[in-house]
């Protein structure tokens, strides 16, 4: 069998409207805040913005806060509620003291509604009475995800000296939150209710007025201004960023909205292996049909616009018989530059029988016959 090797160039995709998405790609949005950052689902930074500087974080700390005492407590563990977590103030959610709370409604509650007096207990909790053992969870944890620009003094992310972290930072945690179930599940939530009945809404405005937000977590304090670190989907793309120092609430919503919506316009979903496509069309011998080899499934990715790919085929040219259908005889690989994005055998679309003994000496008759021919002419 004769082998072929084939490399194609594909076309780079074009973003709406048919404009090259490479020229769209260098038109980054102007953002209303003090450090931004954005990244792609395949680790691509699509736009930064002061990025690595340390800055307070207000409550995306609490991101931190429920991974890590999901990482040390069960949500169904009871938690008594202490004076030293009642007491905080500003955002709460007006926990008494002795009163009894699951660790999963405490989670809930830090996150959704940023209650610090929630976050303050799950400290409190998992620390054994201490919330500076619970903190040193936390900046280990933050150092296992290589949160180099971050380091944690709280757990509900009220301004404290050296409660720090970066927008590339708070990009990069929020994305390690949302890929825990728990935490995803609660911050798709718009309101929390305590088991009493009272009700409180989520500090989040664009979960509830922009249907791409995925979740993500709010803060506010005067050290950090307004910020979120979020993610967001659509059409099978999934973006991830962090605005930090924004203004106003409004203009925080704005600014994110913006940064996200630009994240998701530089990516499509591609079918980069077509089941339907013949890639390589065999011959079989004495007379028998050709035999079309295809790939048994197609497969899509998430691509970045402008991005050309190139797809390497390796199949033989002629096969022996018989052909079974689905007997694998080839390969396809498609790259991203030298990122390989996806391969697929390619297998016999159709069988073919072997060739009986009269549709052999028929073959080499006629072989036979063409020779001469070719000699006498």
């Amino acid at each position: 069998m004769r082998a072929l090797v084939a490399v194609v160039a594909l076309l780079a995709f074009l973003a709406p409207g048919g404009v090259p998405s490479a020229d769209a790609q260098t038109l980054e949005p102007q953002i209303a805040a003090a450090s931004w950052y954005l990244v792609g689902e395949d680790g691509s930074v699509l736009s930064r913005g002061d990025a690595s500087r340390p800055r307070a974080m207000a409550s995306i700390t609490k991101l931190m806060t429920a991974a890590v005492a999901l990482e040390h407590a069960q949500p169904s563990d009871v938690v008594r509620i202490t004076p030293g977590a009642a007491d905080i103030g500003e955002s709460t959610v007006f926990l008494r003291a002795g009163e009894e709370v699951t660790v999963a409604d405490l989670i809930r509650a830090t996150l959704i509604p940023s209650a610090n007096d929630a976050a303050q207990a799950l400290a409190l909790h998992v620390g054994g009475g201490s919330a500076d053992r619970f903190v040193g969870l936390m900046n280990a944890k933050a150092e296992k995800l290589g949160l180099s620009d971050t380091n944690f003094e709280n757990a509900h992310g009220l301004d404290e000296s050296g409660h720090v972290s970066s927008a590339r930072d708070a990009t990069a945690l929020v994305r390690y939150a949302l890929g825990v179930p728990f935490i995803r599940e609660a911050l798709s939530r718009s309101t929390f209710s305590l088991p009493e009945g009272t009700t409180f809404p989520t500090t989040d405005d664009l979960l509830v007025s922009w249907a791409p937000l995925v979740g993500g977590k709010t803060g506010h304090t005067q050290d950090a201004g307004w910020s979120q670190a979020a993610a967001a989907a659509r059409g099978g793309v999934t973006v991830y960023g962090t605005v930090l120092g924004s203004d106003t609430r409004g203009a925080r919503n704005d600014a994110l909205r913006e940064l996200l919506e630009y994240g998701l316009d530089q990516y499509r979903r591609v079918q980069v292996i077509d089941a339907s496509r013949a890639y390589v069309t065999a011959e079989t011998a004495f007379g028998q049909p050709d035999v079309d080899l295809v790939a048994p499934r197609s497969i899509v990715r998430t691509l970045r616009n402008g991005k050309s790919l190139v797809e390497r085929v390796v199949a033989p040219t002629m096969l022996a018989l018989p052909v079974a259908k689905g007997q694998v005889v080839g390969r396809v690989d498609v790259y991203e530059g030298n990122r390989l994005v996806a391969s697929s055998n390619l297998a016999a679309a159709t069988a073919v029988e072997d060739a009986g003994f009269f549709a052999k000496a028929r073959w080499y008759a006629t072989r036979t016959m063409d020779n001469l021919w070719e000699i006498v002419s």
